[in-house]
């Protein structure tokens, strides 16, 4: 047999004798999504608490035109440009920010 021949075959009964690599078991994980936010510790903001919240962002001259429904909407000045302002009751996250004409 030539060396090569047997070199090659060493090799391959080398590869067919070692153990192949086992996956390491998946371990359990525990993930924890909390949906909600921590702006307000749970619990619905008031009318009110919009306006501050606005004021905070830099708006001045906060007006409430609607605190009925689901969502909050203000009027507000910033600089020298208006804006109609929608906040979320459950969080007080802002929804919707847009421009309005004079």
């Amino acid at each position: 047999m030539p060396k090569s021949t047997a070199t090659t075959l060493g090799l391959v009964f080398c590869l067919l004798v070692t153990p192949l690599a086992v996956p390491t078991p998946a371990h359990a994980v525990t993930i924890n999504i909390n949906i909600g936010t921590n702006l307000n510790h749970g619990r619905p903001i008031t009318c009110r608490e919009g306006e501050w919240r606005i004021r905070d962002r830099g708006f001045r001259d906060v007006r409430r035109i609607d605190c009925r429904g689901r969502f909050f909407v203000y009027r507000a000045w910033r600089g020298a440009q208006r804006f109609e302002i929608s906040l979320d009751r459950r969080n007080g996250r802002v929804v919707d920010f847009r421009r309005i004409r004079r």
